[in-house]
Order: C-alpha cells, then structure tokens, then sequence
C-alpha cells in the first residue's frame, strides 16, 4: 500500500531543504504535493489516481502551472522511492511573447520610485532600487549586506550556485547612508524594527501600497517583475543571452529567454516593417 502520512510529507520538506532548495520552492513543492494528497482522501497512491489528478489540473490550470505541480509531485515520488509512478511534464511551446498587461515598464518603474519618495518611505525605495538595479531574486535579498555594500560586491549563493552581483556606487552610497541613520553595522540591511529580515509578504504588501499613487495596475507590482524588467533593459543595451543568464543566476538559458520575450506590439512594428503585404 502506497500510504502517504503527515510525517512523510514533513521529511520530504525537510529533504528539500537539505538539498538546498529555496524557502519560495520548498513551500510551493509541499503545498502541490498537500493539495495532490487532500484529493487522494486516504486511498492507495497508484499511478491510476496520478493520471486522472494531472487531467484534472489541466481543466482548471495553464500549463506552465500544471507542469510545476508536476514537478513537485514527481519530487515527492522521488522522495518515496516511487520514480516508477513519475508523471510526464505537458509539452509546451516556448513563450514567444510577453504578456503586455502584466510585464511593469520601465516608465512605471520609475513612478513607483518616485511615488515611495513622496511617501518619505525610504526603506521601499531603496527596496525597489536594488531589485531593480541588480535584478536579484526576492530570496536573494539577504545577501545584500552592510559588508557586501562596502565591497561593491554581493556574494550570491543559492541553489547550488554562486555568482557574484556588481553594486553601482550611486546604489552603494544610498544603501550605507540608509545603513548609518538606522545604526545597522553589520550584516542584511533589509530589516524590520525588531532587527529581522524582510520576508516576502511584508515586501509585496508594502509594494501594493504604491499602486495608487503611481497609477500602476496592481496585477504589474510584485517583486520578480523588477527581475524581469531589468532582464529586458539589460538584454536591450547588451544582446547577449548567456551572459544575461549567468547575471541572472540561471540554469537554463531557455529560462532567459522568456524573461526577454519581445511585446505583441514590437512584434507587430517588425512585421509592418517587413513590406510584404500590398
């Protein structure tokens, strides 16, 4: 009997990051495979039950989202000593062109900035800044350091991989003033009040708040697309996908690709260019 118990779904959260996945990975691998096993209701695990739910998830789900729960589970079969049951990933074309209505310009980037300012959040601007500017993950911001700032460089480790992301000195000089007036000496320089780090939400929410007052559609606002913006305006000035992968901290260069998707418009504008219709 493929049995599956709380304890097991706890040590597989626990082998994940033992294998260093990040924080963002692990929960989302235990909640597909939480999601997968609610569904189960206590029967036998069979590879029956596994076809039949990922039908089910392609009826209510993209599949890039289906495939990332596919993932997750076939993780979990893994983990289980079940590889023989592994499911196979949906065959998907790769993304030609970026979604328009939800990539954030770099016009509203720039009201987003100035919107913080005006709210006298310097915190949230110099958040937005060195996302923006660097184009490091949210999971990523620790590494920015009173020490990393002062060495204009910040060590990246993550995943497995370590690369190193360039501080810009006008970034540099901003990060170790905000550092001096809050007494931080040492250490992240991203903290709330009690000293902790900024997690995910604290920093999606505050980002929200500015919405309005940029006049920035909500659905744009959210940290990795300040990863994706500065993919697109790197990528704009140096044409070169490897070296953006490797900025960027990515395995597969395919991966990059989609970051820089040219818009349905650039699209059109190339296509009026080419003069094949009379």
């Amino acid at each position: 009997m493929n049995t599956i118990t709380q304890s097991t779904l706890l040590s597989f959260g626990q082998s994940l990051y033992d294998n260093e996945k990040s924080e963002a990975t692990v929960a989302k691998y235990v909640f597909c495979v939480e999601r997968m096993i609610k569904e189960l209701s206590g029967r036998e695990l069979t590879k029956e039950f596994l076809l039949k739910y990922r039908d089910g998830l392609m009826q209510k789900y993209k599949p890039q989202t289906v495939n990332g729960n596919i993932s997750a589970i076939n993780a979990f079969l893994d983990f289980c000593g079940l590889t023989d049951m592994r499911l196979k990933l949906l065959k998907v074309q790769r993304q030609v062109f970026l979604e328009e209505e939800r990539e954030l310009s770099k016009e509203e980037y720039t009201r987003l900035l100035v919107a913080a300012r005006c709210r006298g959040d310097e915190r949230l601007y110099l958040l937005l800044v060195t996302l923006g500017s660097t184009g490091i993950r949210i999971s990523e911001l620790c590494y920015i350091t009173v020490e990393a700032v002062e060495s204009g460089r910040a060590q990246i480790r993550l995943k497995g991989k370590n690369r190193t992301i360039i501080l810009r000195r006008e970034l540099r000089k901003q990060l170790l003033a905000y550092a001096a007036k809050r007494g931080i000496e040492s250490g992240f320089i991203f903290r709330t009040r009690s000293g902790r780090a900024l997690d995910r939400s604290n920093i999606c929410h505050d980002m929200k708040k500015l919405c309005a007052q940029a006049q920035v559609e909500t659905c744009k606002v959210f940290p990795h697309n300040l990863r994706h913006l500065f993919a697109r305006v790197y990528y704009g000035i140096e044409k070169d996908l490897a070296h953006l992968a490797d900025v960027l901290g990515h395995s597969q260069i395919e991966t990059t690709r989609i970051y820089v998707a040219a818009s349905v418009k650039t699209h059109e504008k190339i296509l009026e260019r080419m003069e094949l219709i009379i």
